[in-house]
């Protein structure tokens, strides 16, 4: 009896340590990617898929909000090769961490109004996207289920947040924000990310803030907005998109004041990467033709600016 157990105990040991031995070697070949939680089906379906396979590494895929992932890096709680944010705020984090020297843009996007097709406002929806009445008016039936992130670990809970102050401007539609939202933190209505467009298709929400390219790649109905208040075009940043701020409470319990930036997508090697070849590598598939043919392929725009 004693021998079979010992058997056992010696057999239990050597896989132990099989696998220990073998664990640095499948590490060098794992390409870890943190992405903002919206890129979900184009980097884990697509992006990260064909790198792998023609660069013959394992992928893995870590989305979450990006300024939540930007602190988790920072603060060493998680480790990635590659980040990709949205907007530069995420990015400026980790350059102030020292952990980033430079981040090149690899996309574009634009703020839309994701809805259910089960939704029972489906029809005014699409009324107010054939330009029948005016889509703020729709998110002020009694009834509706909103869903947005949190604009303090998320760029697109800030975001959102962002259109509806230009929408006050451009519409005159004064305490807009105050009638939707109710607070900027309004835990009624505030989701993690990734959970969104699961709780939109299985009909828990009505309507989410949204991103134009993870619309498109969900196969979901939206309301594209007036380039005025979707935050899509860099050159309005100056004269009319920085009219608009607001002050937030970090997680840090500290208070900032946050301005709009461009919804466009930065990737970025980080400094303590495992496996830096791939990362470089990675970056430049993400800006390279058969990169950027599978962000056109899934509703996302040409990269704009310049690197930061």
């Amino acid at each position: 009896m004693m021998g079979r157990h010992w058997i056992h105990w010696m057999l239990a040991l050597f896989s132990f340590l099989a696998l220990a031995v073998a664990s640095p070697a499948q590490a060098e070949g794992t390409l870890r990617v943190a992405y903002a939680g919206s890129m979900g089906p184009v980097m884990d379906r697509f992006l990260g898929p064909a790198f792998a396979k023609k660069e013959n590494v394992q992928y893995q895929g870590i989305g979450q909000g990006a300024y939540g992932l930007a602190r988790l890096l920072e603060s060493k709680q998680m480790q990635a090769d590659v980040f990709v944010s949205i907007t530069p705020g995420p990015i400026e984090i980790l350059q102030k961490a020292g952990m980033i020297d430079q981040a090149v843009p690899v996309a574009s996007t634009q703020m839309v109004i994701v809805y259910s097709p089960k939704s029972r406002f489906a029809a005014d929806f699409a009324a107010a996207a054939a330009g029948r009445m005016p889509w703020y008016q729709v998110l002020e039936m009694p009834g509706l289920r909103l869903g947005r992130t949190d604009p303090a670990v998320d760029p697109q809970g800030q975001n959102i947040i962002f259109t509806m102050l230009l929408a006050e401007k451009y519409y005159h539609q004064p305490d807009l924000v105050k009638r939707i939202f109710g607070a900027y933190i309004n835990p009624e209505q505030i989701f993690a990310e990734p959970s969104l467009v699961s709780r939109l298709e299985a009909g828990q929400l009505d309507a989410t803030s949204g991103y134009e390219s993870a619309a498109i790649s969900h196969h979901l109905p939206f309301l594209r907005l007036p380039a005025q208040i979707n935050l899509s075009d860099p050159a309005m940043i100056k004269d009319w998109y920085s009219q608009v701020h607001f002050q937030l409470t970090l997680p840090n319990g500290k208070t900032t004041d946050l301005r709009t930036q461009p919804l466009v997508f930065y990737a970025a090697v980080l400094k303590n990467a495992r496996n830096p070849l791939a990362a470089q590598g990675f970056v430049r598939f993400l800006q390279g033709p058969e990169g950027q043919g599978i962000f056109r392929e899934n509703g996302y725009g040409r990269p704009k600016g310049g690197n930061i």
